[in-house]
Order: structure tokens, then C-alpha cells, then sequence
């Protein structure tokens, strides 16, 4: 049993018995969606994973301990606890030190699961490099730069510079697969202006291809963009200028750091009236349905 890590029943079956499992991330549940939005979603995408004969394994830190998988009470819990922090790769000792409870980035999520043996993580979007300063990078793709995990998403996030995202993606051999599509997606729209260069259109080929990248022994992860469907999708044309006014809102106010994507998001679902959380819970279970399929089908 590895240190500081504490799996459930469900997931450590699972795993004993070499059964599908599908990670989950946890700062949508305790820092992306307001209550009680966040336990639906939360208790939806888990459901979603098991009606595929998946294990789902959302990972979060409670009182201390990495939690592979989380009991119906353990879900509760992180929903209650208001002092909840957001913790990305680096925050974990930090957090278990200190007996904190804490929500999971990517970064962190990517890192316990492969820590916990899990292939494969499905998620909302990825974070990248943030508009205005090339410096400002998410450590979520640092992170798929040496944990061999496969990520489905929906893209990055509308509110990052994609061209310099994928840029850093190229420069450190992340491979960027489009599930049916051939540009990169960007959370709330199906397609972009920025090309792919690979595409896969089934499950099948996919799985095929995430076996020989891990036969060949390659260190990165894998990022796997599953367009948000059409009909919930926001055109470019009526998000971006949302976008914008919330950056500039951001900017005023000096909100820099982890702190920003939430309070962007947040943002952008007061501006759009909801519609933009309605395609953000979309494309989550979208992600999930086709994260499950991959899990089940490895």
C-alpha cells in the first residue's frame, strides 16, 4: 500500500481484480461548481462510469490522506467542508502535513493516479499557458509531460492562449489526439482555427494506439480532445468577448495564481446566465462516457 494513500473498497477491488477503473478529479466538486451543483455532478460522474461497467475513482485529499475513490460519505464531506483548498501537484505534502482536505487539480490528479496504477482520467478541460504572460503556465502540463497517463478533456480551457498551449504540448512530446475532430476544442466550442495532426475516430484505434505508446515505454501522458457536443456547445463568436471582459475584470482586480480560473469561470456563468455552466456540466459527462469506454476497453 503506498504512503499517505488511503484506496476504497470499491477501487481497490477493482484494481486487485484487474477491473476497468476511471480517475475523477476533485476541484470541480470542491472550487468548479457552486452547491449544489457540484455533488450532482460529482455523484453523476460516477454513475456515468459505473453504467459502463467502470469503476470510477474520484481522488481528493481528506483530513490528510490521498483518497483513490470516495464513499458517499466521503463525497458529502468535501462538499461540507468549506475550508476545502485547491491543491495541484506541488500542494500535496503541504496538505497531507497538515491534515488539510483539499480538492485535486489535474496536476494532482494525473500524479495519484498513476501513483495508484490508473491508466486512464477524464476531466473538463486541461489548464495551459494563460493569456497576456507566456510565463504563466499550468502545471497541468507539466505534469503530462512525465505521467503516463491518458487524459480525455475537452480541449483547454476557452480562456487560455491555445496557439502557445499547444506549442508547449509539441515542445515536449505530448501527444494532443482529436476524438473525431481535427482541431483542437476549447471547453465551451466543438472546433477551433488550430489544427491536429493526429485523429482518431473510435475507441478501438484509440485504445490500440495508448498500448503502444506505453509499450514503447514513452514517459508523457497522453491528451485525448473530445469536442463538446453541437447542441450545447457556445460559438466562439458570443464566448469570446465574455472571455475578454472577464479578463479584464481579473486584471483590475488583481486576481493572479490558482485563484483565477475559478473566478473567470465564475464569471463567465454570471455574463452567459448559466448557459456556460450547462455546456461545462456537458462536456464533463461527455468526457466521462468516452473515458469510460476507454478504461473499459484497455
Amino acid at each position: 500500500m503506498l504512503k499517505h494513500f488511503e484506496f476504497s473498497a470499491e477501487v481497490q477491488h477493482a484494481l486487485e481484480n484487474k477491473k476497468p477503473v476511471l480517475a475523477l478529479e476533485s476541484t470541480l466538486i470542491t472550487h468548479g461548481f457552486p452547491h449544489p451543483h457540484n455533488l450532482e455532478i460529482a455523484q453523476a460522474s460516477e454513475e456515468i462510469a459505473r453504467e459502463h461497467n467502470v469503476t470510477p475513482a474520484t481522488i481528493a485529499i481528506l483530513n490528510g490522506k490521498i483518497k483513490i475513490g470516495l464513499t458517499a460519505d466521503e463525497l458529502n464531506q468535501l462538499v461540507a467542508d468549506k475550508t476545502s483548498v485547491k491543491a495541484s501537484k506541488r500542494d500535496i505534502p503541504y496538505v497531507v502535513s497538515r491534515k488539510l482536505s483539499a480538492g485535486t487539480t489535474v496536476a494532482a490528479t494525473m500524479f495519484c493516479a498513476h501513483a495508484a496504477g490508473i491508466r486512464v482520467f477524464a476531466t473538463g478541460g486541461i489548464g495551459g499557458v494563460h493569456r497576456g504572460d507566456a510565463f504563466d503556465i499550468s502545471a497541468d502540463l507539466i505534469e503530462l509531460s512525465c505521467s503516463p497517463v491518458a487524459v480525455v478533456c475537452a480541449g483547454a480551457k476557452s480562456i487560455l492562449d491555445l496557439p502557445r498551449t499547444l506549442e508547449y504540448l509539441e515542445t515536449y512530446s505530448i501527444p494532443v489526439i482529436g476524438y473525431g475532430c481535427d482541431t483542437l476544442p476549447a471547453f465551451y466550442t466543438a472546433s477551433t482555427s488550430h489544427k491536429l495532426s493526429c485523429r482518431v475516430d473510435d475507441v478501438s484505434s484509440l485504445s490500440n494506439l495508448l498500448k503502444i505508446h506505453w509499450q514503447l515505454g514513452m514517459k508523457s501522458g497522453i491528451l485525448i480532445t473530445n469536442p463538446i457536443n453541437a447542441r450545447d456547445e457556445i460559438p466562439a463568436a458570443d464566448i469570446d468577448p465574455v472571455i475578454a471582459s472577464a479578463l479584464k475584470t481579473a486584471a483590475e482586480k488583481q486576481i493572479t495564481g490558482k485563484d483565477i480560473t475559478p473566478f473567470l469561470l465564475n464569471e463567465i456563468v454570471s455574463v452567459t446566465k448559466g448557459k456556460s455552466m450547462t455546456a461545462n456540466i456537458s462536456l464533463i459527462k461527455n468526457n466521462i462516457r468516452l473515458g469510460a469506454e476507454l478504461a473499459a476497453s484497455l
